[in-house]
């Protein structure tokens, strides 16, 4: 399962947020991005509830104000169409 998380933080804590978050297990990349959003986390394991932990764990950091999660769905693009 692959979940991706757009983060927003209070401003002047992106790098502690990203440091925090590349920590986290099931965690597979973290960006910091421009716009709406400051942070972007890609979310994946085999056991969905590894992914719900994860998001979880994100939600949870210190300096992070809001989240928007979005689960993949499989048989539609992308390189999971072929597990």
């Amino acid at each position: 399962m692959i979940a991706y998380i757009l983060a927003t933080c209070i401003p002047g804590n992106e790098k502690e947020v990203i440091a925090k978050i590349k920590s986290l297990p099931d965690v597979t990349e973290v960006n910091g991005v421009m716009g709406r959003y400051d942070v972007f986390v890609k979310v994946e394991a085999k056991d969905p509830l590894k992914v719900d932990a994860a998001i979880s764990k994100v939600r949870n950091i210190s300096h992070v104000t809001s989240t928007v999660t979005m689960p993949v769905i499989y048989g539609q693009g992308g390189t999971i169409d072929e597990e």
